[in-house]
C-alpha cells in the first residue's frame, strides 16, 4: 500500500483558506496527484485543507471523506497565562526533556503532562489505526499485521502538525522530533510504502518527505509557511 500525506497550500490562517498563492501551489499540485491511480482520498475539516483537495478532487471528478482528526494537532499547553500550541516551541525549551525524545513519554514531561495533548495525540493515533485497518494494514505494536496485502494508494490532505503525528506514530518515535527538525512546507507530498518482506507483517517506509518538485516544475517558489530565520542575527528566512 501507498500513503500519502500532503499539507494544504499557502494559508491565509485568518480565514481559514488559502492565499493567491496557495490556490496557484494547490493547481500545480493538482496536475501531480491527478496523475495516480488513487483508491481513496480522506481530508482535514479545516478550509485550508479542503480548499487544496478541491482542485485535484474537481480534475479527477471525484470526493473526498472528512475526517476530523486529520485537522490541525490541537493540543495545548500553558505558557505562562496562554494556551498555546504544544509543538512549535523553540530549541531551548524542548531539548532541555530527555521524554520528548521517547515515543512512550515524551507527553509526560514536565511541559506536557498537565495539559490535552496525550488525549489529543491518542485521538489522531487511534483514528490513523482505523484507517489503516479499513486499508488492510492493521496496527499491532511497533508493526502492521497485513489482513489484506494491497497496492492501493490512499491520499490524506492535512497540516504539518498533524502530519508529524501520524508518522510518529506509524514509526513509533516521538512526534517532537518531527515537529521541530523536519519541516514540510505547503503542499508538499510525503510518501509512505509498506514493506512486506515476511508474510502477514508489513511496515511503513518513507520513499519522500515533503516533496515539493510539483512547484519547481511550474516555476512557483516554495512558500515560507513553517520556515524561520536562517541566523538569528538578521530576518532574512531561507
Amino acid at each position: 500500500m501507498k500513503l500519502i500525506i500532503i499539507r494544504h497550500g499557502d494559508p491565509d490562517y485568518e480565514h481559514d483558506t488559502l492565499t493567491e498563492k496557495g490556490v496557484r501551489e494547490a493547481k500545480l499540485l493538482s496536475k501531480r496527484i491527478s496523475k495516480l491511480d488513487v483508491k481513496a482520498f480522506y481530508c482535514s475539516p479545516l478550509g485550508r485543507a479542503q480548499d487544496t483537495a478541491s482542485y485535484t478532487l474537481e480534475k479527477m471528478n471525484r470526493s473526498a471523506e472528512t475526517l476530523p482528526w486529520l485537522c490541525e494537532f490541537e493540543g495545548k499547553i500553558l505558557d505562562g497565562l496562554k494556551l498555546v500550541q504544544c509543538w512549535d516551541r523553540l530549541p531551548s525549551q524542548w531539548t532541555k526533556y530527555p521524554e520528548h525524545y521517547d515515543y512512550n513519554s515524551w507527553y509526560n514531561s514536565k511541559i506536557m503532562k498537565h495539559s490535552n495533548v496525550k488525549k489529543k495525540y491518542k485521538e489522531v493515533c487511534n483514528g490513523l489505526d482505523e484507517l489503516l485497518k479499513k486499508h488492510g494494514y492493521e496496527h499491532q505494536g511497533n508493526i502492521f499485521k497485513v489482513n489484506n496485502s494491497n497496492h492501493d494508494t490512499i491520499v490524506l490532505f492535512c497540516h504539518f502538525g498533524v502530519e508529524c503525528v501520524l508518522l510518529s506514530h506509524i514509526m513509533s518515535c516521538s512526534p517532537m522530533v518531527f515537529w521541530h527538525n523536519f519541516v514540510a512546507l505547503p503542499t508538499s507530498v510525503t510518501t509512505l510504502i509498506t514493506e512486506e518482506r515476511e508474510e502477514g507483517i508489513a511496515a511503513f517506509r518513507c520513499q519522500q518527505f515533503g516533496d515539493i518538485s510539483h512547484l519547481y516544475a511550474g516555476g512557483e517558489e516554495p512558500s515560507f509557511a513553517a520556515r524561520f530565520c536562517e541566523c538569528f542575527g538578521d530576518d532574512t528566512r531561507h
